[in-house]
């Protein structure tokens, strides 16, 4: 396998082994250098290793923002705040010029319809159409669905069954969070089985769990994170933000510090096609420590907003382009 010529200088003789955005990077070194090439569903093939885990202290405000190429947080952010709303469509997306979940109902529109309309078009159809983006713009029961409104079902006397009120998951984590705070029960799961073949993309950061560290002033908010599926290259950067944006919420709603942030991915790949962006980002070096402060506490999880949130000491290089695999 071929090794990246241009990525041979050691953390060591840059900034430290101690930044955290080694993790990352030499995560994506040794997937590229030493993972099992395949071809995989989109068809354009991924080089791919079988587990991985990175770790990020969030004391002080850090985050897990990569400094090595920009990282839209802000779209990160606005896509987990739609998550915690349970919506489903990407018409609230796109009317913020979010951007990230366009490719897969395009994909679905051209397939179904036969038209071969421009993405630009169709997601301009999605803004001015409401009629239009409630029949091309939902994804099925994502993300957010499953988090805040989990279905259930009742059995009826007559032997057939009935839709019951849907399960809050975030919203029970942070109330047993309060009551219970040593349990091993504060899960968030986005993997319905029943559900999958109606979703746009079956959950790849799937299951979230949290732990408490200490007691009192003293008590401190961990996160392990599972993700079945990772890009590293063009989703890992973002679900690493969204997960420690998520666990800094939560801890603020209970009354506790964020501690650390747990990642791990099961299947964890490069696409062939993003060689160009690798090759760039494993020649540059982490930029500072970038901080997250939240400027209020809102009411509950599900009121904050994009103003709610402001970033320090990010001073990141150039963003790297890649298409994404649909």
């Amino acid at each position: 396998m071929a090794t990246l010529e241009t990525a041979q200088t050691t953390p060591s003789e840059l900034i430290g082994p101690g930044h955290p955005e080694w993790q990352y990077l030499d995560l994506m070194r040794r997937i590229w250098e030493e993972g099992s090439e395949r071809i995989d569903r989109t068809g354009i093939g991924t080089r791919s290793i079988a587990g991985a885990l990175l770790r990020y202290d969030l004391a002080d405000g850090a985050m897990p923002l990569l400094t090595t190429k920009r990282v839209y947080w802000k779209t990160a952010t606005r896509e987990m705040l739609w998550f915690l709303t349970g919506e489903t469509n990407i018409r609230p997306l796109v009317l913020q010029g979010v951007k990230i979940w366009n490719e897969w109902p395009h994909a679905r529109y051209v397939k179904e319809t036969g038209e071969n309309i421009a993405l630009e078009d169709f997601v301009q159809r999605i803004a001015d159409e409401e009629a239009f983006a409630a029949r091309w713009g939902d994804l099925g029961p994502v993300y957010g669905k499953q988090w805040v409104d989990w279905p259930t079902y009742r059995y009826r006397k007559d032997g057939l069954y009935e839709k019951g009120e849907g399960i809050n998951q975030v919203a029970q984590v942070v109330e047993s969070l309060k009551a219970s705070p040593g349990s091993r029960r504060h899960i968030i799961e986005g993997w319905n089985v029943a559900e999958l073949d109606r979703m746009a993309l079956p959950p790849c950061h799937k299951t979230y769990q949290f732990h408490v560290a200490g007691e009192g002033a003293d008590a401190k908010l961990n996160c392990i994170l599972y993700q079945r599926s990772c890009d590293v290259a063009l989703g890992l950067p973002f679900n690493l933000w969204s997960a420690a944006l998520l666990q800094r919420m939560i801890a603020q709603q209970v009354g506790m510090q964020p501690g650390e942030l747990v990642w791990m991915g099961g299947d964890v790949h490069l696409y062939l096609n993003h060689e160009h962006l690798i090759t760039e980002q494993l020649s540059r070096e982490p930029q500072g420590n970038p901080r997250l402060e939240i400027l209020r506490k809102p009411e509950s999880i599900f009121d904050y907003k994009i103003e709610d949130f402001a970033v320090h000491d990010y001073a990141p290089l150039a963003p790297i382009k890649a298409p994404v695999a649909v």
